[in-house]
C-alpha cells in the first residue's frame, strides 16, 4: 500500500511570509495572486511567485495559488489568461471555487476546491472528485464523524484547516456583507459583520445579551487532535492566515511542523510531504502569536461554545492575575517575564478589553506607559511579546535538505559526486593541479573538512567519503571552490528534476447531487450556468442567483448557535425565568437581524429582520 504523506500548509500574504513558511517547515505554501483572492488585500505578482516557486520546488514544497472568487462574464477569460500564466512559471495547483472555470480551456494543472465550495457532506465531495479536483477543502465545522464518513465515500485527497480564524458562517454561505454593505465575501470583500458588537432580544424585547461581539468567534486550535485527523483521513493540515505577518507564520508553522513530525516518526505509514529538517532557534508557541483565545470548534462535540463574544481583537496568552496596583505599577502572579515594550491588556470594570504598553518593568514591578492600571484580581494577557518578536524576527535559515559527498581523484582534476535525500545526484568537475603531500595521506581529512562547510546554503553536508591516493596534494582553495561550484550545480539539477504533476481536466456529465441551485451555488457567469446544466440541473433562475434579489435571504447559514453560546439552549439546560420568546433579534448600527435555529440538526440562520425593534 506505501506510505500515505501528510502536508502541512502555510499561508503566506506575501513573498517574504511565504518564503519563510518554507523555512519553518511548510509541505506547501497558499497565497494569492495578482488578483482574483478571497483576500483581496494579499495580492502578489506575477515575478513574487515565480520567486516563490523556486524557493519551494527546491524543498518539493508545493505552492497552491488561490484564486478562490466568483467571476463575472467578463473577468472569466481574465481569470482563465491568468491560470495559464500561473501554469507557466511553475504553480503547483488552483485553489478555485467557480464552477465556471471548469468549462473553460484551463491548463493542465491540479485543481483544489476551496472550502468556499462549501464542501461538507459526502455527495457533494465525491461529486467534486468525480469531475477532476485533486484536493478539497473541507468546511470547518465538520466533526471527526462526519469526516470519516467523507472520506469512505471518496479517495482525494482531503485538505482541512487545524489553526487560525474562523468564519460565523459557512464558507461560500455568508451574504451579509453583499446585501448590507455592496461587499461580497465571495469575492474577497468581506466586511467583516460577524465581528460587530450586537444586543439580542426575544421577541417581547426583553434583551438577552446587551452591546456583545456576538457572531464573533475564537480561532480555531486543532493541535491536539491531529492524530484523531490522520486517522480520520485528512491528507493536508492548512494553517489560516493569509492576511498575518512572517512572525506569525513562522511560529504556527513551526509549531505545526514539530507536531506533525512527532506524529509521523512513530509511524512508519506516514512521510512526509516535502523534503528538509528544521533547526528551530526557538520554541514555537501559538499563544505568544496573534490569539482570541483558542476553540476545537465541532471536531469533538455537537455543542459547544466557541464564541470569543467579549472581544474580536486579540488577547494572546494569559499572564496571570494583578497582585498589587498603586498609581503608576502594578505587579503581577505569573511565571512568565514580563519585558519592556510589552503589549499588555485586560478586560476593565465595563468589560471593554483594554490595551497598554509596558514602559519598564523593575523589581517585578509593572510600569505601563499612561498608567493605566488593571485592579488587583484582574486577569492581565499579552498580546505583544517584544522578547519573542525578536527571536522570530532573528529565524531564517532554519531548513536544509542532507546531502552525501563522494570527492574522487579525475585525470585533470578532482570529480565530487553528489546525492541528496530525495536520491537526486549530480556530479561537478573541478581542474587543478595535483602536487605531491608533505605529509602523506592528509589529503582526504583536509578535503571532508573544507567540503562539510555548506553553511549559508540548503544543504547540510552529512557524510563525506574521499578517494585520493596517499602522495596528493590540493590546496585549500581548490575544495572551496569545488563545494561552491557543486551545491550551485546541485540546486540547478534539483531544480530540473523536480517532479511536477499534470492534470487534464476531463469534460462529464456527473449528476449534480441536488435538483437545483440558487444563490447559495454561488452563480455569477454563464459558463457556472453551463456546468450546472452540464450535470443536470434543468431550470436555472436567474432572479434566485443574487442573495440581493431573494426577499428574506439567509445571510448567514451557521453550526454556531447563540442559544448554545448563552447557555439558553433547550437541549443543554433549562435558563431560570423560562425560555426566551421567539423569534431572537441581534441588533446593530446596520439594523436587525432575525435569527431562525434548527435545533434538530444544531444550525442557525442570519436573516434580514422584517421589522423593527
Amino acid at each position: 500500500m506505501g506510505t500515505r504523506k501528510i502536508e502541512l500548509l502555510a499561508p503566506a500574504r506575501d513573498l517574504g511570509c511565504g518564503l519563510a513558511a518554507i523555512q519553518h517547515g511548510a509541505d506547501a505554501v497558499y497565497i494569492g495572486g495578482p488578483q482574483f483572492g478571497a483576500r483581496a488585500a494579499a495580492a502578489n505578482s506575477l515575478q513574487d511567485l515565480e520567486k516563490l516557486v523556486t524557493a519551494a520546488h527546491q524543498f518539493r514544497v508545493k505552492v497552491y495559488v488561490a484564486m478562490n472568487t466568483v467571476f463575472d462574464d467578463r473577468e472569466l477569460d481574465q481569470a482563465v489568461n491568468l491560470a495559464w500564466q500561473l501554469y507557466g512559471i511553475g504553480i503547483d495547483a488552483l485553489i478555485i471555487q467557480d464552477m465556471g472555470l471548469l468549462e473553460c480551456d484551463l491548463p493542465p494543472i491540479p485543481l483544489h476546491a476551496s472550502t468556499q465550495v462549501n464542501n461538507r457532506t459526502p455527495p457533494k465531495v465525491a461529486f467534486l472528485e468525480k469531475v477532476g479536483f485533486q484536493q478539497v477543502v473541507l468546511a470547518r465545522e465538520l466533526s471527526l464523524a462526519e469526516i470519516r464518513e467523507i472520506r469512505a465515500a471518496t479517495s482525494v485527497s482531503l485538505e482541512f484547516f487545524v489553526h487560525g480564524a474562523l468564519c460565523v458562517s459557512y464558507s461560500g454561505q455568508c451574504y451579509i456583507s453583499q446585501v448590507m454593505a455592496g461587499r461580497s465575501a465571495n469575492r474577497g470583500e468581506c466586511a467583516q459583520f460577524c465581528r460587530h458588537r450586537y444586543t439580542l432580544r426575544d421577541d417581547h424585547g426583553t434583551v438577552l445579551a446587551r452591546d456583545r461581539y456576538l457572531l464573533s468567534l475564537k480561532d480555531l486550535d486543532l493541535s491536539a487532535s491531529l492524530s484523531d485527523l490522520i486517522a480520520a483521513g485528512i491528507d493536508s493540515f492548512k494553517i489560516e492566515g493569509r492576511l498575518k505577518d512572517q512572525n506569525y507564520v513562522k511560529n504556527v508553522t513551526a509549531y505545526y511542523r514539530r507536531a506533525l513530525d512527532e506524529i509521523i516518526d512513530r509511524d512508519e505509514g506516514l512521510t512526509r510531504a516535502s523534503s528538509g529538517r528544521c533547526s528551530f532557534s526557538f520554541v514555537p508557541d501559538p499563544a505568544r502569536s496573534f490569539s482570541r483565545g483558542h476553540t476545537d470548534y465541532f471536531l469533538q462535540k455537537k455543542r459547544n461554545r466557541p464564541g470569543a463574544i467579549d472581544s474580536p481583537k486579540s488577547l494572546g496568552m494569559e499572564l496571570g492575575r494583578v497582585i498589587v496596583a498603586e498609581r503608576q505599577y502594578f505587579t503581577l502572579a505569573t511565571g512568565e517575564t514580563v519585558g519592556n515594550g510589552d503589549g499588555l491588556c485586560f478586560f476593565d470594570l465595563a468589560g471593554n478589553l483594554t490595551g497598554m504598553k509596558v514602559n519598564r518593568v523593575a523589581d517585578g514591578r509593572i510600569y505601563p506607559k499612561d498608567a493605566v492600571i488593571p485592579p488587583p484580581g484582574t486577569t492581565v494577557y499579552r498580546n505583544a511579546d517584544t522578547a519573542f518578536a525578536r527571536l522570530l524576527a532573528a529565524s531564517e535559515l532554519c531548513r536544509t535538505l542532507a546531502l552525501q559527498l563522494d570527492l574522487r581523484e579525475a585525470v585533470d582534476g578532482l570529480l565530487l559526486h553528489i546525492i541528496d535525500e530525495d536520491g537526486v545526484t549530480s556530479e561537478t568537475r573541478l581542474k587543478v593541479e595535483k602536487e605531491t603531500a608533505r605529509q602523506p595521506g592528509s589529503a582526504a581529512l583536509q578535503a571532508a573538512r573544507q567540503l562539510k562547510k555548506s553553511g549559508g546554503t540548503i544543504f547540510a553536508v552529512e557524510g563525506v567519503t574521499a578517494d585520493l591516493s596517499a602522495e596528493a596534494f590540493f590546496p585549500a582553495a581548490a575544495y572551496n571552490e569545488l563545494r561552491r561550484r557543486a551545491l550551485a550545480h546541485h540546486e540547478g539539477v534539483r531544480l530540473s528534476s523536480y517532479p511536477r504533476q499534470h492534470v487534464e481536466l476531463q469534460v462529464s456529465d456527473v449528476p449534480w447531487p441536488e435538483t437545483e441551485v440558487s444563490y447559495l451555488d454561488n452563480i455569477a457567469n454563464r459558463k457556472a450556468e453551463d456546468f450546472y446544466r452540464r450535470h443536470g440541473v434543468r431550470e436555472i433562475d436567474s432572479a434566485t442567483l443574487r442573495a440581493e434579489m431573494v426577499a428574506g435571504c439567509a445571510l448567514m447559514t451557521t453550526r454556531y448557535c447563540i442559544k448554545a453560546q448563552l447557555g439558553i439552549c433547550p437541549k443543554e439546560k433549562k435558563r431560570s425565568g423560562g425560555e426566551p420568546v421567539m423569534p431572537l433579534t441581534l441588533s446593530d448600527n446596520t439594523g436587525d437581524y432575525d435569527l431562525e435555529f434548527d435545533c434538530r440538526r444544531c444550525g442557525m440562520i442570519v436573516r434580514k429582520s422584517i421589522k423593527r425593534i
